[in-house]
């Protein structure tokens, strides 16, 4: 078998719990008890109005432009799966439209992230089924492959193994491996209660600033 011919299965796929308590964290929060190296470029972006995303990632390896593996995903991704596309950031052909969103939502995907194009952006815009992508285009996709699915993949400065946890909202995408899921989660509900308190005294006007003159003291200036 070519090894641009591999159809697996997501070899094991995260607990449930972990997939719903991260999908209560917001990215940043995430994206910080990742020490913000490993969260997707800014070019990835939602294109739906409104919606959380998070699930499992089913990962695509799609040569740029082309859809048949993405076609096949949609077949055989379980309910609540992210199908998360790498098809190279290419931006001249959509990967998807509204017929194979509407695909994955009857299906019960939980959301489909491309890296590269799509189409049918106003009435992808108008709804909350949860699409990232990085570009928008009228011309349509070629059906000839080749592809892989549930292999390793890379999209806009990230790698994302299968079943890695993916959580996309407003601010863009991050893909927390497994293995690390459940001190990523402990960090971003830390760094909740964190803000959370300084809210209450940026708002009740108590907040202590003198940490600024204090750093920038120790760096040379004069304040």
């Amino acid at each position: 078998m070519s090894a641009a011919m591999r159809i697996l299965d997501i070899p094991r796929r995260p607990e449930p719990r972990l997939v719903a308590e991260l999908g209560k964290m917001v990215t940043p929060h995430i994206s910080d008890s990742m020490e913000r190296l490993y969260a997707s470029g800014p070019q990835l972006r939602p294109m739906h109005k409104a919606g959380k995303l998070a699930g499992p990632a089913f990962t695509v390896k799609t040569a740029p432009g082309d859809n048949l593996l993405v076609h096949r995903a949609l077949d055989t991704a379980k309910p609540g799966d992210v199908i998360v596309v790498d098809a190279g950031g290419f931006g001249d052909h959509a990967i998807i439209g509204e017929l194979m969103m509407s695909r994955a939502r009857q299906r019960g995907v939980a959301g489909i992230v491309i890296w590269g194009a799509i189409r049918d952006s106003a009435e992808i815009g108008a709804g909350d089924y949860p699409v990232f992508a990085c570009a928008v285009t009228h011309r349509g996709p070629y059906k000839n492959g080749p592809g892989e699915i549930n292999v390793p993949i890379s999209i806009a400065g990230i790698a994302v193994m299968p079943g890695d946890i993916i959580v996309g909202d407003a601010d863009g995408l991050v893909a927390v491996p497994q293995e690390q899921a459940e001190r990523i989660l402990a960090s971003a509900k830390a760094i909740l209660e964190k803000e959370t308190a300084a809210m209450k005294q940026i708002t009740a006007g108590t907040v202590d600033r003198s940490w600024v003159d204090k750093a920038l003291r120790e760096k040379g200036y004069k304040v």
